[in-house]
């Protein structure tokens, strides 16, 4: 029987974007706040205590605020794979969910929050089964 995966869990990264389907948010730029959580065992990191044998949260914080300040898309939802694909494709985590909230979203009546969620293994990575690299 196989155990469950670990997770680490960082919310709250802010950055400034330019996403959206209007012009003045593309313009302007607004927040935007993600939260992810990276799936994987972490018992090698546990037993050496090497950052190494885990995902650096730090960089995956630098990596979250560079896509999300990085070229404008339409939607979230495509700004969530995106960074879902980077996690994926930069650090040794087996799966990620990916949460980007836009609570100032252009929504024409009062709100809390609007936000995406999508989950991404390295089996949805485009070239997935192509590289010979394991986790």
């Amino acid at each position: 029987m196989q155990r469950s995966l670990d997770r680490i869990e960082l919310r709250g990264v802010t950055a400034i974007g330019n996403h959206g389907v209007f012009d003045f948010e593309r313009r302007e730029g607004q927040p935007f706040v993600v939260d992810v959580v990276m799936h994987r065992d972490f018992s090698r990191a546990a037993e050496s205590d090497d950052v190494e044998d885990t995902a650096h949260y730090g960089l995956v914080a630098d990596l979250i605020k560079s896509t999300v300040t990085g070229p404008a898309v339409n939607l979230i939802e495509k700004l969530a794979v995106q960074i879902a694909h980077a996690i994926l494709e930069g650090f040794p985590v087996e799966q990620v969910d990916v949460t980007v909230h836009k609570p100032k979203a252009p929504i024409e009546v009062p709100f809390g929050d609007v936000a995406v969620v999508v989950s991404r293994s390295r089996a949805d990575l485009p070239d997935a089964g192509t590289s010979g690299d394991a986790v």
